[in-house]
């Protein structure tokens, strides 16, 4: 069944949701599952804004079709060559062999590795400012190198002020019911994946991020077309701002983040109590997970929202307990910074992880780490209220 949906006079959204996919990149959970979109805007040339993944090829192209309507597609403008974006080049380049492909030299260096048989299709090769006209639309582009891939670019219509922006300003998550985030409670359905979008996806290249909302701060943008998750139509700035913070890892917000190991439940009971006295102690929200039973990414993306870190390990093979070492290392792939972290341990003859721990930690740019560390030797009993009191007390101030 067709499903198209305007965005504005002249353009839509002829993309699509998988809710069958298990996981992204065959790496990350996706509950809600997740959206591919591509735009095409009618003007006198047609011009279509990437594909989609082959999952939804045949709701995509028959959407692709239907707006169409019998015209030729002039344009197909590659903003990213990722294949969950550009695995339909080569059908759609088959369907419309008269089709001009647009990207920057190194999409095309791409494009050959990809699809070889797309070497005979006219190229347009565009540079940073360089504009492309269709008749009453003229679209720029704006190079995001790394952002997250060496080819990734912006298209910005500067008769309407719609910004297509790649992967930039994406979220996990299908479209349920419409296209526009306003459309939704995106703080309650949407907000929390979109940090994890972010921070697992995009996070090591915040540098980048930062130089191309510069670039972005520059044009008087009304509508933000990404290629995963709902269109930004109202409230931009907001958003925009949560990319400011994710970009330059500065937490949303001044809550405590507890995460676990625990092969017993020893560890676990220690960290449940000690997070029950710090929600009395310090008033703040505090939230608390097991690293074994979540996802490294939803860990990720806390970590990303959280100023303060609380990690209880135990001591496995006289090292760091295996997913607690997994998460440190993602937490240093993708260049954390600036945050706050106290480093409990247990072992029942030689407590050894928290000094491995801290260590790691140590790594981390911006990483301030508490010099108090509660140490538990198998478990934690009345005896021990008086030890982690003062454990709750410094993490609470620090």
């Amino acid at each position: 069944m067709i499903n198209i949906q305007q965005v504005a006079n002249d353009t839509f959204w002829i993309g699509g949701s998988d809710r069958r996919l298990a996981r992204f990149e065959n790496l990350f959970p996706l509950p809600s599952g997740v959206s591919y979109n591509s735009y095409i805007v009618l003007d006198e040339k047609t011009v279509v804004f990437d594909t989609a993944d082959i999952s939804i090829s045949d709701q995509y192209l028959e959407n692709l079709r239907a707006a169409l309507g019998g015209r030729p597609l002039d344009y197909l403008v590659i903003l990213h060559m990722e294949p969950d974006h550009c695995s339909q080049i080569a059908t759609v380049a088959a369907m419309y062999p008269d089709l001009t492909l647009v990207g920057n030299a190194k999409t095309f260096q791409m494009l050959s590795n990809f699809f070889p048989e797309t070497t005979s299709i006219k190229r347009q090769v565009v540079k940073e400012k360089d504009a492309l006209t269709t008749g009453s639309h003229t679209f720029r582009f704006v190079l995001a190198p790394m952002v997250h891939w060496p080819e990734a670019m912006f298209a910005f219509d500067e008769s309407c002020g719609t910004l297509f922006s790649a992967d930039a300003f994406g979220t996990f998550g299908a479209i349920d019911a419409g296209i526009f985030a306003d459309g939704y409670a995106f703080e309650n359905k949407f907000l929390d994946e979109a940090r994890r979008y972010y921070a697992n996806i995009v996070g090591k290249y915040g540098v980048q991020v930062q130089n191309v909302l510069k670039k972005a701060a520059a044009l008087e943008i009304k509508t933000i077309c990404p290629l995963h998750g709902p269109v930004w139509r109202e409230n931009l700035a907001w958003f925009i701002d949560k990319y400011q913070k994710w970009s330059t890892c500065t937490p949303e917000d001044d809550g405590f983040v507890v995460i676990y190991g625990s092969l017993y439940g020893h560890t676990e009971s220690a960290a449940e109590a000690f997070a029950a006295k710090l929600r009395q102690t310090s008033g703040k929200d505090v939230r608390v997970y097991d690293v074994s039973r979540t996802h490294a990414s939803f860990l990720i993306g806390e970590i990303w929202r959280a100023s303060k870190i609380v990690i209880f390990c135990p001591t496995y093979n006289n090292g760091i307990y295996l997913p607690v070492d997994a998460l440190l290392h993602d937490m240093a792939a993708l260049d954390l910074k600036n945050r706050k972290f106290a480093v409990a341990q247990n072992g029942s003859w030689a407590p050894s992880s928290g000094k491995q721990v801290v260590e790691k930690l140590s790594a981390l740019k911006g990483a301030t780490i508490l010099e108090n560390m509660l140490t538990i030797k198998s478990a934690l009993h009345a005896s021990d209220e008086g030890m982690l009191d003062e454990f709750v007390a410094a993490v609470a101030t620090m």
